[in-house]
């Protein structure tokens, strides 16, 4: 999976600049299901037709886009101010690399003589090189996108760290259960959705077009096994977590049991995540036009929204067994 995983990772794709990553994902998935297609707002859908007798209509959900930032302004010596596209800790993006979709790179820093106590948006600004505005306009223009430079390394056993993990990783868990998912009782949508990272826009579309019985979405998640965190369950290694909730969805049981139940059939450890903030797709999978049994799955992972996010592949291979559990599942 390291490969595939790699592969996702160097595909671009900014919050509203998927395209990319999106033409990647799709010729990958194409072969393991039974129509490939995309909508207006860019989501990308793969269906695989359900042999069941009763099929349900079942959506999985993980989001493309990654955070990034747009240019705004070019000044007299071609230095790109930049808007923020997406939750950015600038304190991690201080002084990092940057590539735009054509291949430009750069440097993002702060203004000269900012401390790290004041980094802010406005202090910060990117540095191509150019000599001059005329010199950056040749070579970039108002609202390009760039994001961070992206990498994967391999860390001790079966971890990883790099970016954006953040959820190429759940892209990648969706891509595997197509592939290696044996029984499709239910019509399946494995759906890679745009603009979470800005407003979990592309899932409420998306939910609203399939309109699905039942739904789970996959995205990175925290994890508490690191020095000085606030207490939490979720660790690194420990299976993947199965969302009882958080600020943005309170999850249905029904779809809680049945990924347990899965787990409990495949022998895959699973862990629990309760969360005071924060949310995912999953909250508009669940509104979606008559609202629909929701429920999610997150990847136990460290150092979210930095260039160096870590994660365990044995939590999720975990992960991939449970989505393709579920395509077999018979749901009532």
């Amino acid at each position: 999976m390291f490969a595939q995983l790699k592969k996702f990772i160097y595909a671009p794709g900014v919050s509203g600049d998927e395209g990319n990553i999106a033409s990647v994902i799709a010729a990958d998935i194409a072969p393991y299901v039974d129509r490939v297609y995309t909508d207006a707002m860019g989501n990308l859908y793969a269906f695989k037709k359900g042999t069941g007798k009763h099929p349900k209509k079942l959506m999985f959900a993980a989001h493309m886009d990654e955070i990034g930032f747009m240019v705004s302004f070019i000044d007299e010596k071609g230095y790109l101010r930049v808007s923020k596209m997406g939750g950015i800790n600038f304190n991690a993006a201080a002084f990092s690399e940057v590539e735009f979709q054509n291949g430009l790179r750069g440097v993002i820093v702060p203004d000269a003589r900012t401390a790290a106590k004041d980094f802010r948006p406005e202090v910060f600004y990117v540095d191509i090189g150019a000599k001059s505005k005329k010199d950056a306009e040749r070579r970039v223009k108002i609202g390009d996108t760039c994001r961070v430079a992206p990498k994967l390394i391999r860390l001790a056993g079966s971890r990883v760290a790099g970016r954006p993990i953040d959820d190429r990783i759940g892209c990648l868990m969706l891509f595997e259960a197509a592939k290696t998912a044996k029984v499709y009782e239910n019509d399946v949508y494995f759906v890679f959705t745009v603009q979470e990272e800005v407003g979990v826009r592309g899932a409420k579309t998306s939910a609203f077009s399939v309109a699905p019985d039942y739904a789970v979405a996959v995205d990175i998640g925290g994890a508490g096994d690191v020095p000085n965190c606030a207490p939490f369950e979720v660790v690194l290694g420990g299976g993947i977590a199965v969302k009882l909730k958080d600020g943005m969805v309170i999850c249905h049981k029904k779809m809680i049991e049945a990924m347990k139940s899965v787990a409990d059939e495949e022998n895959v450890p699973i862990q629990y995540e309760v969360l005071e903030s924060g949310g995912t797709d999953t909250c508009m999978l669940q509104q979606a036009a008559g609202g629909c049994v929701a429920g999610a799955l997150s990847i136990p992972t460290r150092y979210g929204h930095s260039a160096v996010e870590v994660v365990d592949m044995n939590d999720v291979a975990g992960g991939v067994r449970i989505l393709a559990g579920l395509c077999g599942t018979r749901f009532e």
